[in-house]
């Protein structure tokens, strides 16, 4: 392993995309964000303009370079890993036809519904029973019937902006589009396909579409972008955008990832069963495991790992660390007081230390910290988007349960810190079922790892140690960096495991063990007992008719 081998990674996350300068060992040298809008629409839609991302990119891909922190000839190779089941059109130049339609956008609802429901009465979650059955078959899930996902997606397109789909050449995953805009060659993998659910993945050694589910999808196989193993090195970049950016002439692209890939080899969890957890804008928890399986009642499957003949556990929960944002914007409103302390003073006790702004989360973390497990026990359910896992339901939504007169936004704080992580054990429940044995300890990675109390919260709800790595906020970069190396023949898989350490170790505190386990077990009654109502109050939200 050379260290002086330095990789520039793109990490487009749904805020917008990180660009960095990643070590092949994950160390990130040097970083830029840049935010980007998400266009939030009537009817259930989300998209994001492509070339935004794009001219981001190169801006700071140039700011980075411009700072000399390393030499441009150190720079050895250009990966992108970042969010997935979304979808851009582009036309046989490569050019964005209009918005990425994203992961949560739920347009495509009522195409899905239709296309992959059944016409008898035999019928799986909604689902045609003949046709889920030889999906996940194949490629171990199936077509999301709430149009959040590219099938969803390109059916929307079709139906609602032919324009577009009429003039689209490839419908690409946002990873591979940025890979295209780098090297000029149109590619996708079996890794960045997975929520296509049209690559047969049975022989990890030699994946390919499924012409059957092509065909069931509706998809013209002529829009399909050119199968490529994950890890490929798919070309140099192009001359044009060497210059844009001042990267080197003729550094290798290697092909884009899911940031659930990426996190993997960032959070240094390699080993078969060896476990990762994510609390970013969502959440999720996975594994390396030696076989392919589905779960379709809850929402688990196994996808194309980034290791050789290993495949990854892959879930998800639609909300997590941007419940916190959500809870900071919009219940500590700008220019109000509160008080950082003590557990009353949330509401802004008279002679208490106050601040004027919108707190940090650093403040939140100060706020929760004066509350004792349980928060007198008031109970958050983080369903503000829906739910994936252990449940796929788009109607039910989030709130505050047990609140009184007294209750301040000191108890909200906190409940909302545990209610991610009920949420959590709710998903390591259904992934120690699936699995078929007891997970743990826990690699810490994402934005809410870098919470000292959350991270604890996290260990006391779970019952697990958790092992928070370096820099938790950059392992999808750092991963990217490590992801490349291999790609590049530059390390091997064990240098890629001990590349990463751990930073703080957080053990569970055994007189918690009571009051978490009482509060969990109220947390999962909330949804049985009122997804009844929820369907209810929400059901008019989804688009309600087809052309």
């Amino acid at each position: 392993m050379h260290t002086n081998d330095v990789v520039l990674a793109v990490d487009l996350g749904t805020g917008g995309p990180k660009v960095a300068l990643v070590r092949t060992d994950g160390h990130v040298i040097a970083h830029e964000l840049t935010t980007v809008e998400t266009k939030l629409l009537p009817g259930g839609g989300a998209t994001q303009d492509p070339d935004s991302w794009w001219d981001a990119i190169v801006t700071s891909t140039a700011n980075l370079l411009d700072s000399n922190i390393v030499k441009r000839e150190d720079v050895v190779g250009v990966t992108c890993t970042g969010q997935w089941g979304s979808t851009v059109a582009v036309d046989r130049h490569g050019h964005a036809l209009g918005d990425c339609l994203l992961w949560m956008d739920t347009r495509g609802h009522p195409y899905s519904s239709r296309l992959m429901g059944g016409l008898g009465p035999i019928e799986i979650e909604g689902y045609g029973i003949t046709k889920v059955i030889r999906f996940i078959r194949k490629t171990a899930g199936a077509p999301a019937l709430q149009g959040n996902d590219p099938l969803g997606q390109i059916l929307y397109l079709k139906h609602e902006e032919p324009e577009i789909f009429n003039n689209a050449a490839y419908f690409l995953e946002p990873v591979d589009f940025l890979t295209m805009r780098f090297c000029g060659r149109t590619t996708a993998t079996p890794a960045s396909m997975i929520l296509s659910w049209i690559v047969d993945i049975r022989d990890l050694n030699s994946p390919r579409y499924a012409s059957d589910l092509v065909r069931i999808t509706t998809r013209d196989p002529k829009h399909l972008p050119e199968l490529v193993p994950t890890g490929s090195v798919v070309a140099t970049i192009t001359p044009e955008v060497a210059a844009a950016t001042t990267l080197p002439q003729g550094i290798p692209v290697i092909a884009g990832l899911p940031d659930i890939l990426s996190a993997a080899t960032g959070s240094g969890a390699l080993d078969d069963f060896q476990v990762h957890m994510a609390v970013s804008t969502t959440s999720w928890m996975s594994c390396h495991v030696p076989f392919k399986k589905t779960d379709p009642f809850r929402q688990i499957a196994t996808v194309p790992g980034v290791l050789p003949g290993r495949y990854a556990l892959a879930n998800n929960h639609d909300t997590a660390g941007v419940s916190l944002q959500w809870f900071r914007d919009s219940i500590f409103a700008s220019g109000e007081e509160y008080n950082v302390g003590g557990a009353g003073g949330a509401g802004g006790a008279a002679g208490s230390p106050s601040d004027a702004r919108t707190p940090s989360y650093s403040t939140l973390d100060q706020i929760a910290e004066h509350v004792p497990p349980g928060s007198d026990g008031v109970i958050f359910t983080p369903w503000l988007s829906g739910e994936r896992c252990p449940v796929e339901d788009r109607t039910v939504r989030a709130s505050f349960i047990n609140l009184s007169l007294k209750t301040t936004r000191a108890e909200m704080t906190r409940a909302l810190l545990e209610g991610v992580a009920y949420n959590a054990r709710w998903m390591q429940d259904a992934v120690e079922h699936f699995l078929k044995r007891r997970v743990g300890p826990i690699r810490f990675i994402g934005g809410g790892a870098t919470s000292d109390i959350w991270c604890q919260i996290h260990a006391d709800v779970l019952d697990r140690r958790v092992e928070r790595v370096r820099d938790p906020l950059l392992a999808n970069l750092a991963g990217a960096g490590i992801y490349a190396g291999i790609a590049l023949g530059l390390l091997d898989v064990a240098q890629a495991a001990n590349a990463v350490s751990v930073e703080h170790v957080f053990e569970p505190d055994p007189e918690n063990r009571t009051t978490y386990d009482e509060l969990y077990s109220h947390f999962k009654d909330v949804y049985k007992q009122q997804k009844r109502m929820f369907k209810t109050l929400n059901r008019e939200r989804r688009p309600s008719s087809v052309r």
